[in-house]
């Protein structure tokens, strides 16, 4: 059974400005409403919450890691000191998902799953979720992704069990598209990934770029196991784009060479990445290469005490991606088995959408633990944003930053973008 998809209105786009994502009804997609988690088998709760990682030790998205692993354990050590759940502290398991090149996931999933977890967190990749989203809802766990944004997730028949903190790259694509035309861009390439996240976000931004008056001169899709992308690079050459959107993971790193000997790097033409590339290049390229490309990422902004506190459970994190999403989808699923009485993963699955909207504010888990405890319902608002999770298990809110890169390949936040899913 399919979800319904999503079209999206966009504001000006300046700080903290609204962009509005209306559901909308018929086509092919619209054929039902999200399957429920009751599909689901009914696994066997043991009365303590066990949170498996299925996140990025190695690979082209190994970058991503450290963060989302240290929000989750950031999210783990404050559940425990706030009495864990269901009187009980939380267990952990953790494995390596890779970038799906090659496909470790489902081994990684196996003993996540041997580990009697009730939620996986992840993967960072969406295509690699999608390829053991079935062996983890079949078993009846909650996967919980803190990255995932292809719009694929949007109609999957995932038994009501999977979840995610970033939003569906409709969103992204939106905001990225209408920045490239507000910087002056008419004819535009793009290269991206050929799988379920590159290609989904290249459609939402060749759409809005459309339906903004722009053109797509070319979009260049690439193999994930490339070794050489000359071909690829030369048919965006030939296109005279006037904007490059680059949507890969940590083959920048060799794009970006292949787009300057072809005489379209970043020094000759505007460049924009996504989340996806938007990573710290100080050590990767010479210093002056990456300056004035600029890049969108989900994520509210990340403030200084929070930052703080993910330092304080890894000192060496550089880049801090889908470190608050990790903490909030470990944190309401804590929530959500609280409220459920049970770490069963259908039990808990119906509950998270409850916690996340419509209740008494709260922002921490020892609060909101308080008040569940007092019989009252609560409405979570994490350190990514709201996180009001809508009927497909994805946000109804959130944020895109809108970032520039310096001399010394770096990142800075210009603005953010806020959208509202109705």
């Amino acid at each position: 059974m399919k979800r319904s998809t999503q079209t999206i209105r966009l504001a000006a786009v300046v700080a903290a400005s609204a962009l509005v994502l209306a559901a909308c009804g018929g086509g092919s997609d619209s054929d039902g409403d999200k399957p429920k988690a009751s599909d689901a088998p009914a696994a066997k709760g043991d009365g303590v919450l066990t949170v498996g990682t299925l996140l990025p030790s190695t690979g082209d998205l190994a970058f991503l890691g450290p963060p989302e692993f240290a929000g989750v354990d950031l999210a783990v050590k404050d559940i425990n000191e706030a009495g864990g759940v269901l009187g009980k502290p939380v267990a952990q398991s953790k494995a390596d998902s890779g970038d799906g090149t090659p496909k470790i996931a489902p081994g990684s999933v196996d003993k996540l799953l041997a580990a009697k977890s009730d939620v996986i967190i992840g993967a960072a990749s969406s295509s690699v979720s999608l390829s053991v989203i079935d062996k983890i809802v079949g078993a009846g766990v909650v996967e919980f992704s803190p990255a995932n944004t292809s719009t694929a997730f949007d109609t999957y028949d995932d038994k009501g069990l999977y979840f995610r903190t970033a939003p569906s790259d409709v969103l992204q694509g939106n905001v990225l598209g209408n920045l490239v035309l507000k910087d002056g861009a008419k004819n535009v390439a793009i290269i991206a990934r050929q799988e379920a996240y590159g290609e989904a976000l290249a459609d939402n931004v060749e759409k809005t770029i459309k339906d903004q008056g722009g053109t797509v001169a070319a979009k260049v899709l690439y193999s994930v196991d490339a070794t050489s992308y000359t071909s690829e690079i030369q048919k965006i050459k030939d296109a005279k784009p006037d904007a490059i959107v680059v949507i890969s993971f940590n083959e920048a790193t060799k794009i970006i060479p292949g787009l300057e000997a072809a005489g379209i790097g970043p020094k000759d033409v505007k460049t924009y990445f996504v989340d996806g590339n938007t990573a710290d290049y100080s050590k990767d390229f010479p210093k002056g290469t990456l300056k004035g490309v600029k890049s969108t990422y989900p994520g509210a902004q990340l403030k200084d005490d929070f930052k703080t506190r993910l330092l304080g459970i890894n000192p060496k994190l550089k880049d801090f991606t889908y470190g608050p999403e990790s903490y909030d989808a470990t944190v309401l699923t804590a929530l959500a088995a609280e409220a459920a009485k049970s770490d069963n993963g259908v039990a808990l699955s119906k509950k998270i959408k409850e916690v996340s909207e419509g209740g008494e504010k709260c922002t921490t888990y020892k609060d909101c633990l308080a008040l569940l405890k007092d019989g009252k319902d609560i409405d979570y608002d994490g350190v990514s944003g709201p996180v009001d999770m809508n009927d497909t298990g994805s946000p109804s809110k959130a944020t895109i930053g809108i970032f520039q890169y310096g001399e010394d390949n770096t990142y800075k936040n210009l603005e953010y973008v806020t959208g509202v899913v109705e």
